[in-house]
């Protein structure tokens, strides 16, 4: 083939990756790690790394700890977190913390954290490295698969669509009496019990003697597969839950282990408190700035507080929805600004709906034009910098290592009170001829 026939070859190529990229995932899952791996050199980075989000949780890691330095480093430092993730609980802790050295340490703090799961959650049970099929693999495909990457498994095997989602589970005594043409899809059968990542170990305990299985599925929000928990897990689930138990019957707790005594509480709060002191006079600063304004229209006084009970209920959405996600493992630190864009696109609608409102209330109320154009402006000025707020802070936080539930909220308020407040009151003073 000449170097032109080459060159329209790869054109070819790379347009059907970019345009179709189901179709495309679907063709790299079956490819192997040879060559997916050339073909993946051989893209500029930022393809590179889209289609590596592409693959399959097995064959992303297959391939990841094949790729040199530079090209694992690019992966991990831009691809998508959520999936770097799941990859990386899937290697030995030698190669983890290796691939960790190859990026900074604000994207090691990320992916570090949705890696790990709360104590005693289903995630904390799960084991990460299982075999990622697809309904349309045949028996002869998944042998070979078997055979290959020798996955830990015990009686079920569980298939994914292109993206990961979990579809249905095969028995693995069918592959051997099946004919070796045959799909997955022709012998599999409904999954009777799943669980989030997020399940509390009760829950995990509930659906094995709900459903009496020996393997239990572990899925993201998104219901993607990520885990297994094995027969020994559920066994050791069942154990920790008895004792409880036994606890429970003699009048102790399950939660006397995360008291704590009274010296450590005020040693954690009380610095948050006179923070929070400090933020108040803050607040309280910005309105004295504008006194004299104050002083001329009284009026204003009474409507500062709707201002900032809005811009406060605002950011408090936009934060509880946030720290949600990162709790959930939804979101990882890195994509603050999409959901920043989020929060700040729907407080900017609502913002319009409650300042049409809110003026035509205070018109009614006060007959004044300018009034209820100040307030109806510094309503959806306040309730989109809350929210942006509200989303950004506990990002912010996290990613600096910092518990966002702690002093999340303790920052919004100041932030809220000073930007509605300074909109207000600069706004009247502004239009002060109008009042």
């Amino acid at each position: 083939m000449t170097a032109n026939a080459m060159h329209v070859v790869n054109a070819l190529n790379q347009a059907f990756l970019r345009l179709h990229p189901l179709p495309a995932q679907q063709i790299l899952n079956q490819l192997s790690v040879d060559d997916l791996l050339a073909l993946l050199q051989a893209q500029p980075a930022a393809d590179m790394v889209r289609l590596w989000d592409g693959l399959m949780l097995d064959v992303a890691t297959s391939v990841l700890q094949q790729l040199p330095e530079a090209s694992a480093r690019q992966i991990l430092q831009r691809g998508d977190p959520i999936h770097a993730s799941r990859v990386l609980v899937r290697l030995s802790i030698d190669e983890r913390q290796q691939m960790m050295t190859l990026i900074d340490s604000t994207r090691q703090r990320e992916l570090n954290s949705l890696a790990e799961y709360p104590e005693n959650s289903a995630g904390s049970l799960m084991d990460s490295r299982f075999l990622s099929l697809h309904d349309s693999h045949t028996v002869r495909d998944a042998v070979r698969k078997i055979r290959k990457l020798k996955p830990s498994f015990t009686r079920q095997l569980y298939t994914v669509d292109d993206d990961g989602r979990l579809q249905r589970m095969v028995e693995i005594h069918q592959l051997a009496l099946a004919e070796t043409s045959d799909t997955l899809a022709s012998l599999s059968r409904p999954v009777p019990a799943m669980v989030t990542a997020t399940a509390t170990r009760e829950e995990v305990v509930g659906q094995l003697e709900t459903y009496r299985i020996t393997d239990l599925p572990v899925v993201d929000i998104d219901g993607r597969l990520i885990g297994i928990i094995r027969y020994d897990a559920l066994m050791e689930a069942v154990r920790e839950e008895s004792s409880i138990d036994m606890l429970k019957m003699v009048g102790a707790s399950r939660d006397e282990r995360a008291l704590s005594q009274v010296g450590f509480v005020v040693r954690k709060r009380l610095p948050w408190l006179s923070v929070n002191l400090l933020t108040a006079f803050l607040a309280a600063s910005v309105v004295a700035l504008f006194e004299g304004t104050i002083a001329q229209f009284t009026a204003l006084a009474v409507l500062l507080p709707v201002v900032a009970g809005q811009s406060g209920n605002t950011g408090a959405q936009a934060l509880a929805v946030t720290m949600r996600g990162l709790a959930l493992r939804e979101i990882g630190t890195s994509q603050w600004l999409r959901v920043a864009r989020k929060e700040v696109g729907a407080a900017f609608i609502n913002g319009i709906a409650i300042a049409l409102l809110t003026s035509l209330g205070v018109l009614v109320w006060s007959s004044s034009v300018g009034l209820a154009l100040v307030i109806g402006s510094s309503m959806v000025i306040a309730m989109v910098a809350a929210a942006a707020s509200g989303a950004v802070i506990p990002v912010i936080l996290s990613s600096m290592g910092q518990d966002p539930a702690q002093s999340s909220s303790i920052i919004l308020t100041t932030v809220t009170d000073v930007v509605g407040f300074f909109a207000f009151l600069g706004i009247a003073t502004l239009l002060s001829g109008m009042l």
